[in-house]
């Protein structure tokens, strides 16, 4: 699909894929059309879109923009740490985000995919560009509900089916170094970071991750989101954008709730609310005891 050579390097080049006549298509756009292999054209503003890749894995780093980590008071470590997401999050541009109906605190976490293009294993830093497919717009959503339980391997809190938009499509030919990422909510800016600021630069990310675990085509690696992930309310247009790489676009919708009450359900305490509204969104005394907790 995509030619060799370096990721950040050569004209700009993007890749989607959309449902067209119940087939899956790989298109090209160009202005307000999208171009199929064969030649034929497609309204843009009608495509139904698929997400861009097929990953066999999608890693996240936990935290690398030191925004975020002065928002909730932590000192970012040496070294990132990470957790998965499935691969059943996965979701595309224009698709909905579902709220489960006995869940509240439903985040936005704007952020930039790097999508593996070719199995990698032991690459140094600076050949990670040359094993990627190219980066898109993606939203980490999270259900905070689920803190409580699932805060560090974030299974449920991130892991819910539909939690991963990618897209629209897959680009390379853009030194996204340069660029920043930032989410809107129905049209006003409501975060953004750009990747010069990041702790952990996303070439380190990627060989510290492949000197053990095999990347392989279609992968999805997270970077990292800026500081003020909130909560999204039914009916919310949410937007990722990242220069040069375009602008992902989800709305949200809310799904019924789970029909058997079976294991942990969620919570409204304040440990949830503190993550899922930062540290604004406490109590006076809640923000003294959790002040109190972290010393």
């Amino acid at each position: 699909m995509f030619s060799s050579g370096n990721v950040l390097e050569g004209e700009r080049e993007e890749w989607r894929r959309i449902l067209f006549e119940g087939v899956p298509h790989w298109v090209t756009p160009r202005g307000e059309v999208l171009v199929l292999g064969d030649g034929r054209e497609v309204d843009e503003a009608t495509a139904t879109y698929l997400p861009p890749c097929d990953p066999t894995k999608i890693l996240c780093v936990h935290l690398n923009y030191p925004c975020r980590a002065t928002e909730f008071g932590v000192k970012m470590g040496p070294t990132p740490t990470y957790f998965q997401k499935p691969t059943t999050t996965m979701n595309a541009h224009r698709g909905h985000v579902h709220r489960p109906a006995d869940c509240q605190y439903l985040n936005y976490e704007g952020e930039i995919a790097a999508i593996v293009g070719k199995p990698m294993r032991n690459v140094a830093p600076e050949d990670t560009w040359y094993y990627l497919a190219g980066f898109a717009p993606s939203n980490d959503v999270g259900c905070h509900d689920y803190r409580d339980t699932d805060s560090g391997g974030m299974t449920r809190v991130k892991g819910m089916d539909g939690f991963c938009p990618v897209g629209p499509g897959i680009v390379r030919g853009v030194d996204v170094r340069e660029s920043a990422v930032r989410t809107l909510i129905n049209g006003e800016i409501v975060q953004e970071g750009k990747v010069a600021e990041m702790t952990y630069g996303i070439d380190y990310m990627l060989a510290d991750l492949c000197r053990h675990i095999t990347l392989l085509p279609g992968d999805v690696v997270l970077t990292g989101t800026p500081a003020n992930s909130r909560p999204m309310t039914l009916g919310d247009v949410v937007e990722v954008e990242a220069d040069g790489l375009g602008r992902l676009t989800n709305t949200v919708a809310e799904t019924p709730a789970p029909a058997h009450a079976v294991g942990h359900q969620p919570t409204d305490t304040a440990a949830v609310r503190s993550v899922a509204l930062g540290p604004g969104g406490l109590t006076e005394e809640e923000r003294k005891a959790r002040e109190g907790f972290r010393r």
